[in-house]
């Protein structure tokens, strides 16, 4: 056989990238890529990488996020030229916004074939540019020995945040490898030794140093974690924790704060705001924090800094003595937030009538409990439903519908490990993206499940997630669709006040009739449509240990 350069280079390339922490590569079939290709796949048949394919790209690139997402590290994905990688653009924009490590490593014709009209070329380098912590359009291997040599560390550590690419030391995105070759694209492979490093972590940063006396909350949005609670905690401020922010527990942590936030005596009262994560899922959040007199102090996590008012300080972590703080101010919080919890426990309603020793009372209590359980779901019992289901073993994922902000507004505090795409807050990828949370957690020794939560548009946006190849390791993983037959969450917006009903189901609610069962038997998924909430709860928390696509009908 002939030797080849492009794969000399490649398993040069995917050595260096195993070496540096790198545990997953995601696929997509393509003959300009087949070096990298053949490189992963022979690195995964020894052991040392785990390897996903897909066949659409769109799929492969939220696939490696959500295994990033989870892992901490970041996933590569690698793909042919042309279309295949603009197809990447929707979850490099989201790692980037989100701060999530990712790869993006794209095939590539060498510089003589670009812009001549030669098939399947176009400008690839720097198409990613303003949502990379850094890019790279590599030299071709051939021209130089070391072609690609040193370009595994180097894309690790930026991805990671430990290089001060686009001048945000410390913040974790997506790296773009552009990476051209010419014929013959592949060839014998060399003999080259495999030893797994560990991903290469930034330096830590001195803390911003905060004091009490301020009227301070802590506000913990997306992807903000246990750091927030902590703060909380420490300084005895109160918490508002978006439920997807990974923070949504301890004692300090304030119930129905969207009301709060529009109470003059305590919103109108806020003099300082701590920032974690991107808070994304209340009007009243940035309200508040585009208020010009309000301190805000914004813990960066994603590509931007977090900056409504235009004085806003970044930080890349904060300290604060512990301390009582303002025991008024905290008091008065936790007082209304306990008038604004909401109960949606399934308990029976009248537990002292069903041990009652009169006939009528008993029958009775009897009567109320079996019609709470033959209650029809709606939003409300379906998020608690998912919720109560999960625990610290599992995972739980949250599509962008308008279900994760009735989750928002209802459900109570509970440590458990959520994710959701608020970077950019879109529809697309949140199947995959979930499949790779649930492959990630499996791999790294978890023995729960993986939740994810969406309506029906988010899901048929991304139905393509649902084909797996029957080779690889199943995912633990529970779709859960709320289907209520289109995008209500547009009922609830501007729009629906100012058009016409007609105009606004056809341009915007989109109503569909698509059969869920007949698309899970198609994927070979298992199906259930449960319609009351004891069905739900059975079948949530009795999980038949691999693929499920649970439908629960609602009205719009």
């Amino acid at each position: 056989m002939t030797s080849s350069p492009a794969t000399d280079a490649a398993v040069s390339l995917i050595a260096e990238l195993v070496a540096h922490g790198v545990r997953d590569v995601v696929l997509s079939p393509g003959s300009r890529s087949q070096a990298l290709a053949l490189a992963a796949v022979r690195a995964a048949d020894s052991g040392a990488l785990r390897v996903h394919v897909r066949i659409d790209e769109r799929v492969a690139g939220f696939t490696a996020l959500g295994l990033s997402r989870e892992s901490g590290v970041p996933a590569a994905v690698i793909c042919t030229s042309g279309t295949a990688a603009a197809n990447l653009l929707p979850a490099a924009m989201e790692a980037f916004h989100a701060g999530v490590p990712l790869l993006l490593l794209t095939a590539d014709r060498p510089p003589e074939l670009r812009g001549v009209g030669a098939n399947q070329a176009t400008v690839q380098p720097g198409m990613f540019a303003a949502w990379a912590r850094e890019q790279i359009d590599a030299p071709v291997p051939g021209d130089r020995a070391d072609a690609w040599s040193g370009l595994g560390i180097r894309a690790v550590t930026a991805a990671m945040g430990g290089a001060a690419t686009q001048g945000l030391p410390g913040v974790a995105g997506p790296v773009h490898l552009n990476l051209p070759s010419r014929e013959p694209l592949s060839g014998p492979q060399g003999d080259v030794e495999l030893v797994a490093g560990e991903a290469p972590r930034p330096t830590a940063v001195e803390p911003t140093r905060l004091t009490q006396g301020p009227r301070t909350i802590v506000i913990a949005g997306a992807d903000a974690g246990p750091d927030a609670e902590e703060l909380a905690h420490l300084a005895s401020w109160p918490l508002l924790a978006e439920v997807v922010s990974g923070a949504r527990f301890g004692r300090r942590l304030v119930h129905g704060y969207r009301a709060l936030l529009d109470d003059p005596a305590l919103g109108g009262r806020v003099e300082r705001a701590v920032v974690f994560g991107h808070p994304t899922l209340s009007r009243q959040v940035v309200r508040l924090l585009a208020r010009p007199e309000v301190e805000v102090i914004a813990v960066r996590r994603g590509g931007e800094t977090l900056d409504l008012n235009g004085r806003t300080l970044a930080a890349s972590s904060v300290a604060v003595p512990a301390g009582e703080g303002d025991r008024e101010w905290l008091g008065a919080w936790l007082t209304e937030s306990a008038a604004h919890a909401v109960d949606l426990s399934d308990a029976a309603p009248d537990p002292d009538g069903l041990v009652s020793s009169d006939p009528a009372a008993r029958r009775d209590a009897v009567a109320a409990e079996l019609a709470a359980v033959r209650r029809p779901l709606d939003r409300e019992l379906l998020v608690d439903a998912v919720w109560r289901a999960t625990w610290p073993h599992d995972r739980l994922v949250f599509g962008s519908s308008r279900l994760v902000r009735v989750a928002d507004a209802v459900l109570s505090g509970k440590k458990v490990p959520v994710h959701a795409n608020r970077g950019l807050a879109g529809i697309d990828g949140t199947i995959a993206t979930a499949t790779g949370i649930a492959l990630a957690s499996q791999a790294g020794g978890a023995p729960g499940v993986t939740r994810v939560l969406l309506g029906d548009l988010t899901m048929l946006h991304d139905v393509g997630a649902l084909l797996l190849p029957p080779d690889e390791a199943e995912p633990r993983l529970q779709v859960i669709v709320g289907n209520d037959g289109g995008g209500t969450i547009f009922d609830a917006l501007e729009v629906a006040a100012t058009t016409e009903r007609s105009t606004l189901d056809r341009a915007f609610y989109t109503p569909h009739t698509v059969r869920l069962e007949h698309l899970a038997t198609a994927y070979g998924w298992e199906y259930r449509r449960v319609t009351t909430r004891s069905a739900l709860d059975q079948v949530l928390t009795a999980p038949a240990g691999g693929r499920q696509l649970i439908e629960v009908p609602l009205p719009r």
